[in-house]
């Protein structure tokens, strides 16, 4: 709702408009009373927020419903403020001359009657406002200490009951006149019999089922399931306890199903999705070791071999720490193990960089390089220096190649391997792009896509660090979904309008059935 605010004029003028105001007869014409609209408002403010509803009435008799959540908090006097504010907007906008309003609110009477005053001048500022230029129509409100009269309400119809045209045709031998519906009635009967004016399913389970409406078998469905001897059992078994306690009706599968999806305690405690909601994602990967800062740290008390100073090296993005002891800082030294670091780059011009790691550490890399991969069928040497490196097992058993190793042509070799290596990698490169299809498609078939709209209710994957016990619930809610984000991620906000600080993923959340 929208204040207006007015400049105040001066005290001399507005004493004036209020004497001529206070002293001016006005002769107001009674309406007849088949022109007069009734306005019935109610304000309610709760912990989960406040609101508004509104009823209508035409002179035709006809009923205009309305129900209006307030997105800003209120107290119980201030929703029922709001209530009837919005009440005489929506009846003037409805064309309404002579109106007749009813509240239950005997302060919000008194204080726009005159008989009460405001504690607060913004109590009534918004019914002000909303009461300017309504000299051409006539409102007066009522207090009502109760309803004056029940509401009625018109049940709603789900369609004829399933078993009057069987019920029609075994009593009565009435048929439909569509001969198809008539033969398939007539080979449907035959499972159906009548006793004591009731009708029974001759089941294969059980010698006779009763047979209920829809409504009827929903509110059996509704008692096995979450009341005074419910479990809050599956699907299969709702029905399965429904056909064994002996009742039946089409539709009881159907109908288990959707009562089980919208039972509040099942869906918090039902089991996590693992299924993916999204297909995968393409993320370029950066390159490591691409930048280093080197710094001396230093003078240490005094270590084996005179050493004293530390020269450091941190790569920039992944934190990744390499030292080097020394007994004095020489530009040298310094050249050497910067060399060294820039070899982190997969250079094959500083093999010295490999004295900076411990060979426990080497050991572990030599047996990652000299691996083939699955993706490229190489091993990562091979892609490096186009031949594959010698390793130990080599030099204690000789192989072929050592055997006949000849120190004259091997530079050769090496020369011609690297000028042949890019086709090495470009078919690797190619195995590597396969290998990657193959994987998208695998975990593509797997997708079952979930996705919701703004305004969706959801449920929430328990925090993974807070201890759940075996029988506490797997799903936290529920909220509300405010903002779609994209690739899956959205933006959510708890029930009392608090915004979480961060977006979630489709993969931590599951739609939730009020």
């Amino acid at each position: 709702m929208t204040s207006h605010i007015c400049q105040r004029t001066t005290i001399k003028a507005q004493a004036l408009a209020d004497f001529v105001s206070k002293m001016t007869e006005i002769t107001i014409k009674e309406a007849p009373q088949d022109q007069k609209w009734l306005l019935h408002v109610d304000g309610s403010s709760t912990a989960q927020g406040s609101g508004a509803s509104i009823v209508i009435t035409t002179p035709q008799g006809e009923d205009l419903e309305f129900a209006i959540k307030f997105g800003f908090k209120a107290s119980n006097n201030e929703a029922e403020y709001e209530a009837l504010v919005i009440g005489l907007r929506m009846a003037h906008e409805t064309g309404a001359k002579h109106l007749l309003a009813y509240s239950d609110s005997q302060l919000v009477v008194k204080q726009v009657e005159g008989t009460y005053e405001a504690k607060e001048e913004n109590s009534l500022s918004k019914l002000a406002s909303s009461l300017e230029d309504c000299r051409t129509r006539h409102i007066t409100i009522h207090y009502l200490p109760e309803a004056r009269a029940p509401l009625a309400f018109q049940p709603i119809t789900t369609g004829e009951d399933w078993r009057i045209p069987i019920i029609k045709w075994i009593e009565e031998g009435l048929l439909p006149e569509n001969r198809w519906e008539a033969a398939r009635l007539r080979t449907r009967a035959t499972r159906f019999i009548i006793q004591e004016h009731i009708l029974y399913n001759k089941s294969y389970t059980h010698p006779l089922l009763r047979c209920l409406s829809t409504e009827e078998g929903i509110h059996i469905l509704q008692e096995i399931h979450s009341r005074c001897c419910g479990a809050h059992v599956g699907t299969r078994i709702l029905a399965n306890k429904a056909l064994r306690a002996g009742y039946f009706w089409p539709t009881m599968k159907q109908d288990a199903i959707r009562l089980v999806s919208k039972c509040k305690r099942c869906q918090k405690h039902s089991s996590l999705i693992h299924q993916p909601a999204e297909p995968l994602t393409t993320m370029l990967s950066p390159c490591p070791f691409r930048q280093w800062g080197i710094d001396i740290v230093g003078p240490f008390p005094l270590a084996a071999g005179q050493r004293k100073f530390l020269l450091v090296a941190v790569d920039y993005f992944t934190k990744w720490v390499e030292a080097e002891p020394l007994a004095r800082i020489t530009e040298g030294e310094a050249e050497r193990y910067r060399n060294g670091a820039k070899a982190c780059a997969s250079s094959k011009d500083s093999p010295q960089w490999l004295i900076l790691r411990p060979m426990g550490k080497l050991r572990s890399q030599i047996a990652s390089w000299t691996t083939p991969r699955g993706s490229t069928r190489e091993t990562p040497f091979s892609l490096v220096y186009g031949t594959e490196a010698i390793i130990s097992a080599e030099l204690g058993m000789p192989s072929h190649r050592v055997m006949i190793f000849s120190e004259e042509c091997n530079e050769n070799l090496l020369r011609e391997n690297l000028d042949l290596i890019e086709e090495l990698r470009e078919k690797a490169f190619l195995r590597i792009q396969r290998y990657k299809n193959i994987m998208i498609n695998s975990y593509n078939k797997r997708v079952k896509s979930r996705s919701f709209q703004v305004g969706d209710l959801v449920l929430r994957r328990v925090d993974t660090l807070k201890p759940i016990g075996k029988l506490d619930p797997t799903w936290e809610g529920t909220y509300k979904v405010t903002s779609i984000i994209g690739k899956g991620a959205y933006e959510l906000e708890d029930p009392e309008g608090r915004p979480l600080p961060r977006p979630w993923n489709v993969h931590n959340l599951k739609k939730y059935f009020a």
